[in-house]
């Protein structure tokens, strides 16, 4: 397993450590103190990539730089990839991974892909209410959690088998003026279609052709008056 995530500004780093000299002693863990990340991007050699990021495909500026932060994974190697979009000079962000054979832009878009978990986990926590079961028992949230996430992909997975017609633009502005421009469903309307659903089936007759009890108990009564 490798992780990729944001950097620090403050991380402190490391080069690798050295070659054996063949003296005595413990050899070192660690290499020289590296400089912060504003300096090591001043050294570091950027190179054009292109990424495809929420949806869009761009060419950027990537440095890559292998190295050591001692302090969150010790001794094991990490990639930093500093990347340059909107600024001239310096970074505007920066990646570490411990994936060290991947490709500076493959680790910018495995950044990026994280934004549609972290949406889905919102989503849980907002719409489903994931999180929200006053459980105290370790079983007990081991089996409520999953079960709300459950419930929102079998939510979604039915929005997409049943493929509602789409909104019209323009369609009732008084009533929701939000949706003028909006193209594509959110989970809070998956949620909301959903419960329309299920609440119009409950409220429908079983056998809508077949007369309840209720329509019934009045016609017999009207009878009874009229044959009085």
């Amino acid at each position: 397993m490798t992780w990729t995530t944001r950097l620090r500004k403050d991380a402190a780093l490391h080069g690798l450590p050295p070659q054996r000299t063949g003296k005595r002693g413990r050899p070192r863990q660690k290499g020289d103190r590296l400089p912060a990340l504003a300096g090591l991007a001043a050294t570091a050699v950027f190179t054009e990539v292109t990424v495809t990021r929420y949806g869009k495909t761009a060419a950027i500026s990537a440095a890559a730089v292998t190295c050591l932060w001692p302090s969150v994974f010790g001794t094991r190697a990490v990639t930093v990839v500093l990347i340059r979009d909107r600024s001239a000079a310096g970074y505007d962000l920066a990646l570490v991974t411990t994936d060290t054979a991947v490709a500076a832009a493959q680790v910018i878009e495995r950044y990026a892909s994280r934004w549609s978990i972290e949406v889905a986990i919102e989503d849980a926590r907002q719409v489903f209410g994931a999180g929200q079961a006053r459980n105290r028992t370790t079983r007990a949230v081991e089996r409520t959690v999953p079960f709300q996430l459950a419930c929102q992909a079998i939510t979604t997975c039915w929005y997409g088998h049943r493929r509602p017609r789409p909104r019209r633009r323009g369609r009732s502005p008084g009533r929701a003026p939000w949706y003028a421009s909006k193209a594509q469903p959110s989970t809070a309307d998956m949620a909301a279609k959903l419960r329309r659903v299920i609440i119009a089936a409950r409220s429908k007759a079983s056998r809508p052709d077949q007369p309840t009890a209720e329509e019934i108990s009045v016609l017999r009564l009207a009878w009874e008056d009229a044959a009085a």
